[in-house]
């Protein structure tokens, strides 16, 4: 049986500098006839490069110095350009992390994937037919319609679905998957994941899986490999690796991880100290040794072999202590005096948006109404398009609303827009993006960057700005050091730092966190997950954090408000919220979300996607998708979002009793679940 990839001994350069930069080191693993391979570890430690390196789609400044790749028994150094054509066309297929950009935003959808037939002689007819039923393949209901319609017509999920159908058109012997869900809500990566993993045993695919989503690498494959700093540190079985780690970094790694339950008011997370080294940095011991409590001068001296353990591999001259590596995090959590107010800090009364076209209306929020108290974090969840990077605009004053709701801030009424703000107003709430690089000036230093938002928004100049800006940085872990480069030369996670610590200039009682670690691997989710709740804890300041990894909201989250088609359907404690018994639609998102251990859970699968807020269902809006709709009440009549127990609230016309029993859940034993408190008992 020939294997669908193997790479031998693999040594990747980039030349740079007048001179090569070795980026992936004596590299070897293999994927069998229908196995699932993930590469996991931190971002620059090689995964996309080796995915590149197999197909030879390396940029101009990239070359393998060393070693073989073989793809289905083909030596792909070896091939020349028209063979490479045919085993791009014809074997291998790939699927990149933003699929918005893998498409062509000039063609349909459908001319897309015929293409492809036609290019392996089918004609135009057959072609298209053949694309209308790969769609239904890949669970596109209505592909006719689907397949008239451009990329950014399309959600970000049916945008997947489509390159995954493209890549699949030409039934490859191997599928390489470059993070396929991260971007994704939950509902809909669960989707995508089952879709590959029901593809893969229809055809047989291999399939190299890269990601810093652990958990979903535990859901998705046989056996896993760790990569540092361009060097295989540790291989084996995805299941033993998770549950026994034989490498620190490793260990350290799946430390980084909120697990079930844990709240940043009980423990921080553990970090890795210190940074990857640099591409082409000469290496004499273990690659990981300065980050490594564990390591000693034998680690810095000789380079560890790749040692077999059994059918597992570790590359570490300790492999037997790794579960001894001390934390670097204290979790010990620090006890400051809270600040106690007698009003919210932030009072929604009705809040309504509609957006107004030509021949319909969409209203993205209705009547939402909710409190954030001084210090709490509400966590906002909802898959795509349910309404919550609306509701964020209209707290900032980035859009109006409708007329009749209003938006408190200490007890008094904000002007709608952020122009008719006072300039206390502006500074009492600010925002941090998930995308650093959109929202940091290329051109200018970080010193600039922080400087200017200390003059705007708090009014400093000479030397009380410069040691306010110490300060500041100083609170975000960040040196003196960085403050004369400018965000190109940072890395993501230091410039999320750079992010916060604009948005703290003004010393803000309110902060709107959008997605700010969906993009980070999980060392660096943790470290931003740690100082978010660093600075939250010492300055009693207020959050909105909004994110698809209900795992990081469980952690960072004091109160919990679920979305759907703009509308709150659960609303409580965190711990209410996540121990059940839930809202429907709350019980399908956790559903969706894999678990690290691999335990195979039943997941609850919503038909279709979420419905057009133009155009929302009658009566309960979730009705169309619910799992657990009793009937025509469901159909007719909308349920009020009502108070099921103190500080719990839920909109369904189910009795919570009930919900408790259609979930499996003891209401004697949810009744003495332990629930951290929120702030003066609000929900």
């Amino acid at each position: 049986m020939t294997d669908a990839l193997v790479l031998d001994h693999l040594d990747v350069a980039y030349h740079a500098r007048g001179r090569d930069r070795a980026v992936l080191r004596d590299v070897s693993f293999r994927i069998g006839e229908g196995e699932a391979y993930g590469l996991v570890g931190e971002s620059g430690c090689g995964k996309s490069t080796a995915a590149l390196a197999a197909v030879r789609y390396l940029p101009r400044n990239g070359s393998v110095t060393g070693g073989r790749i073989a793809i289905a028994g083909e030596d792909v150094t070896t091939l020349g350009r028209d063979a490479l054509r045919r085993l791009r066309a014809r074997t291998v297929s790939m699927v990149y992390q933003d699929p918005g950009k893998a498409l062509n935003p000039t063609l349909r959808v459908g001319r897309q994937i015929a293409e492809i037939f036609e290019l392996a002689g089918a004609s135009a007819g057959d072609a298209r037919a053949r694309a209308s039923g790969m769609l239904k393949r890949v669970r596109i209901s209505d592909p006719a319609r689907v397949m008239q319609r451009y990329a950014h017509e399309l959600s970000g999920g049916m945008q997947q679905r489509v390159a995954i159908a493209m890549a699949l058109a030409k039934d490859p012997a191997l599928l390489i998957l470059d993070e396929p869900t991260t971007g994704l809500d939950a509902t809909v990566e669960a989707e995508v994941l089952d879709l590959i993993a029901e593809l893969r045993r229809e055809f047989r695919t291999s399939i190299l899986f890269i990601s810093h989503n652990l958990a979903v690498v535990a859901k998705m494959c046989d056996r896993v490999g760790v990569l540092y700093a361009g060097m295989l540190v540790e291989e084996g079985p995805t299941q033993a690796l998770f549950r026994d780690p034989r490498h620190p970094y490793t260990v350290a790694l799946l430390r980084c991880l909120p697990r079930a339950g844990e709240h940043k008011g009980q423990n921080r997370l553990d970090t890795i100290p210190g940074s990857l080294p640099l591409p082409g940095a000469i290496i004499t011991g273990c690659p990981f040794a300065e980050r490594c409590a564990l390591a000693d001068d034998c680690c810095r001296r000789e380079l560890p072999a790749l040692i077999d353990l059994a059918g597992r591999f570790s590359r570490c001259h300790y492999h037997t202590r790794a579960g001894e590596l001390p934390r670097q995090t204290p979790a010990e959590v620090r006890s400051l005096a809270h600040r106690t107010a007698p009003e919210p800090v932030l009072r929604i009364d009705n809040l309504n948006k509609t957006f107004r076209s030509r021949d319909h209306n969409l209203r993205a929020v209705a009547d939402l109404s909710l409190t954030i108290e001084v210090g709490e974090t509400l966590g906002l969840v909802g898959e795509s398009g349910s309404g919550k990077t609306t509701f964020a605009k209209l707290l900032l004053g980035l859009l109006p609303p409708d007329a009749g709701g209003s938006i408190s801030f200490d007890a008094r009424t904000l002007p709608p827009l952020l122009d008719e703000r006072t300039d206390e107003e502006v500074k009492a709430m600010q925002i941090v993006f998930q995308n650093p690089d959109s929202a940091l000036n290329r051109a200018h230093s970080i010193r600039h960057v922080i400087g200017r938002a200390l003059k705007q928004l708090a009014g400093l100049s000479g030397e009380a700005l410069k040691a306010r800006l110490r300060d500041l940085i100083r609170s975000v872990k960040l040196s003196e050091r960085h403050l004369s480069a400018k965000p190109r030369q940072l890395s993501g996670g230091l410039k999320q730092r750079v992010a916060i610590a604009r948005a703290f200039a003004g010393e803000p009682r309110l902060v709107v966190c959008d997605e700010p670690t969906s993009a980070l691997d999980v060392s660096v989710q943790a470290a931003i997950l740690n100082l978010l709740a660093d600075l939250q804890a010492e300055k009693q300041v207020s959050y909105v954090f909004i994110s698809h990894d209900l795992g990081v909201v469980r952690y960072l989250a004091d109160k919990i408000a679920v979305l759907y088609l703009g509308r709150i359907m659960e609303l409580g404690s965190s711990g209410r919220v996540f121990s059940g018994p839930h809202h429907p639609y709350t019980e399908a998102l956790l559903s969706a979300v894999p678990k690290l251990d691999g335990a195979s859970r039943a997941r609850i699968k919503l038909e279709g996607e979420i419905p057009s807020a133009s155009n929302p269902p009658s009566g309960c809006v979730f009705h169309t998708r619910c799992p657990r709709k009793l009937g025509p009440i469901c159909e007719t009549q909308e349920p009020p979002l009502a108070e099921a127990e103190p500080g719990h609230a839920l909109r369904c016309h189910i009795p919570l009793a009930n919900l408790a029993k259609l979930q499996g859940i003891s209401m004697h034993q949810h009744s003495e679940t332990v629930v951290l408190p929120t702030r003066h008992g609000r929900p």
